[in-house]
């Protein structure tokens, strides 16, 4: 599984991919974590807000920080 965090890299993104790796370690999933900060690359994916999460490319939340307990209702 590929978590992605896709935002600029700004203190929310960095909260949102913590609390992803948390999430995804209290699931005991195997996963890779990405961060993608090319705003074209967002665009492309349909993210108009960041911070986003997405998984294997399809994104799951936007907009705002999920947080652990949120992200662990996303990711199972």
């Amino acid at each position: 599984m590929k978590i992605q965090i896709l935002g600029g890299g700004c203190p929310n993104c960095e909260k949102l991919a913590e609390n992803a790796k948390s999430a995804a370690g209290n699931l005991k999933l195997d996963f890779e974590l990405e961060k993608i900060t090319d705003y074209a690359q967002i665009a492309a994916m349909g993210v108009m807000n960041t911070p986003a999460l997405a998984v294997d490319g399809k994104v799951l939340h936007s907009g705002s920080v999920a947080s652990a307990e949120e992200c662990e209702k996303l990711l199972s």
